[in-house]
C-alpha cells in the first residue's frame, strides 16, 4: 500500500501506544498517580525498577524506529516523507489518545526515529545525552541537553537536509515544551537524581 495518509496514520498509531502505562497497569500501578506522573521509561525505571525502565525505552524507541522504516519501504518519495512520517509517531506518543491525548515526553520515540533517518546524527546526540547524565545524573537535563544538540548535528551533518533542519527545531521546541514541569523541579531544586551507590 502506497497511500501516504496509511503510513501517517499507521506512525501516529505506533507513537500513541503507551508501553509504560499499560506494562505499569499489569503490575498494578498507575504511573499517572506515581513518581513524576509521566508514563514514559524514566518514570517507569523510577516506580517500578531500572530493567522495566530500560524495557520500556527500547519499546518507545522502537516506535519511532519502525515508522520511519515503513514510510522508507515507500519507494519514489522524498527523503521529508520519511522525517515527516517520524514526527507523526512523536506527535503520537505525546498526545495519545489511549491517554486523553496526554503521554511522554517524546525523547525516546524521537531517538528512534534518529537512528532510522539519521544514524550519525543520532550517535551524537546519544553521547550528548550521555555526558550530561554523567555530570547532572538528571534525566531531564540530559534529555534537555540531547534535543538542544539535535538541531545543531542535524544542521552540521546534513546541511542540504532543509526541512529537517526545521522540523528539527521543532521537535526540540516540543522535548522542551513537554519538560516544562521539570524544569520548574530544576529551578526549585526538586528534581529527581540518581545518585551513584557509595562503593563499600
Amino acid at each position: 500500500m502506497h497511500n501516504p495518509v496509511f503510513y501517517v496514520l499507521t506512525a501516529f498509531f505506533l507513537g500513541s501506544l503507551p508501553f509504560g502505562h499499560w506494562l505499569a497497569l499489569v503490575r498494578g500501578v498507575d504511573l499517572r498517580s506515581q513518581g513524576s506522573g509521566n508514563t514514559g521509561a524514566t518514570n517507569v525505571g523510577r516506580v517500578l525498577g531500572k530493567k522495566w525502565g530500560i524495557f520500556v525505552f527500547i519499546l518507545d524507541l522502537g516506535k519511532g524506529w519502525i515508522a520511519v522504516v515503513l514510510a522508507q519501504s515507500v519507494g519514489n518519495l522524498p527523503e521529508t516523507w520519511s522525517v515527516t512520517v517520524g514526527v507523526f509517531a512523536v506527535l503520537g506518543h505525546v498526545f495519545s489518545p489511549w491517554l486523553g491525548f496526554r503521554g511522554g515526553k517524546g525523547v525516546a520515540t524521537s531517538a528512534g526515529i534518529l537512528i532510522g533517518l539519521a544514524p550519525w546524527v543520532a550517535l551524537g546526540v546519544a553521547l550528548i545525552w550521555f555526558l550530561a547524565f554523567q555530570m547532572s545524573r538528571t534525566v531531564s537535563v540530559a534529555s534537555l541537553c540531547a534535543a538542544t544538540a539535535f538541531p545543531l548535528f542535524v544542521f552540521w551533518l546534513m546541511p542540504e537536509q532543509k526541512v529537517f533542519q526545521w522540523i528539527s527545531i521543532g521537535m526540540t521546541v516540543l522535548v522542551w515544551f513537554r519538560h516544562r514541569d521539570n524544569l520548574k523541579r530544576l529551578f526549585q531544586g526538586k528534581e529527581n537524581r540518581f545518585v551513584k551507590p557509595e562503593k563499600p
